[in-house]
C-alpha cells in the first residue's frame, strides 16, 4: 500500500516539474545578475571558528536554454574574525578572507513556476589574502589562489528575477571555504 502512495506522489511531482517547462525558467538570452549578502569564512575542520563580513558579486549570464546557463562572475568577499565562538579555548584562532573573486559557473534550474530551485558549479581564482588559523592548521597566503564555487538557490517571481542563495567558494590551498547568504536581482540585456 505505501508504494502506491509514493507512486502517486512521484506522478504528481513529475507532472508539476515538467508540465510548465516553457514558463518555469528564466528566459533565454543575456542578463546581468547582481547579488549582495552576509559573507563568511570557515575552516575545513569541524571547529566553531568563523569569519564574518561582506559579500557582493556581479554575473554576466548567457542563458542557452531555459534551464541551463553559463555565468562568468566577479565578486568580493571581506571577512574578519567573528567573536561569536562559544568556546573560550578557540578565541585566539581565526579564519579570514579578503579577496576579489573571478571565474565562471554553470547553472541548472528545475522547471517550477514562481520558485525555481537551482544549483551552480564552476571554477575560478581569488586575488587577495587568506588566513586559516586553527588548533591543527596554520595557513596564510596571498596572491592568486584557485577556488571552486558552488551554489544552492531559489529564483523567485513570475520572471525569476529575484534570487536567494547560499554560495560557497572552496579554497583548498588554505584549507578554508568562503561563502555567503545572498540576495540578488537579474536585469535583462536583450528584450
Amino acid at each position: 500500500m505505501p508504494s502506491k502512495i509514493y507512486s502517486h506522489y512521484f506522478t504528481i511531482i513529475t507532472v508539476l516539474l515538467f508540465s510548465n517547462i516553457s514558463n518555469a525558467q528564466p528566459k533565454k538570452g543575456e542578463f546581468i545578475q547582481a547579488s549582495i549578502g552576509l559573507g563568511m569564512s570557515a575552516p575545513y575542520e569541524a571547529y566553531n571558528i568563523l569569519g564574518t563580513g561582506f559579500y557582493a558579486q556581479a554575473e554576466y549570464v548567457f542563458a542557452f536554454k531555459k534551464c541551463l546557463g553559463v555565468r562568468p562572475y566577479a565578486g568580493l568577499i571581506l571577512t574578519n574574525p567573528s567573536e561569536s565562538s562559544t568556546d573560550a579555548n578557540l578565541s585566539e584562532y581565526r579564519v579570514t578572507s579578503k579577496a576579489f573573486l573571478l571565474g565562471g559557473k554553470a547553472r541548472i534550474c528545475a522547471p517550477i513556476p514562481w520558485i525555481a530551485p537551482y544549483i551552480e558549479l564552476g571554477v575560478g581564482v581569488s586575488a587577495g589574502s587568506f588566513e586559516t588559523f586553527t588548533p591543527t592548521v596554520y595557513k596564510k597566503d596571498s596572491g592568486l589562489l584557485l577556488h571552486v564555487p558552488y551554489t544552492l538557490g531559489l529564483a523567485l517571481g513570475k520572471n525569476h528575477d529575484v534570487e536567494i542563495a547560499v554560495t560557497y567558494y572552496e579554497h583548498p590551498s588554505v584549507e578554508q571555504f568562503s561563502g555567503a547568504l545572498s540576495f540578488g536581482f537579474s536585469f535583462p540585456l536583450d528584450k
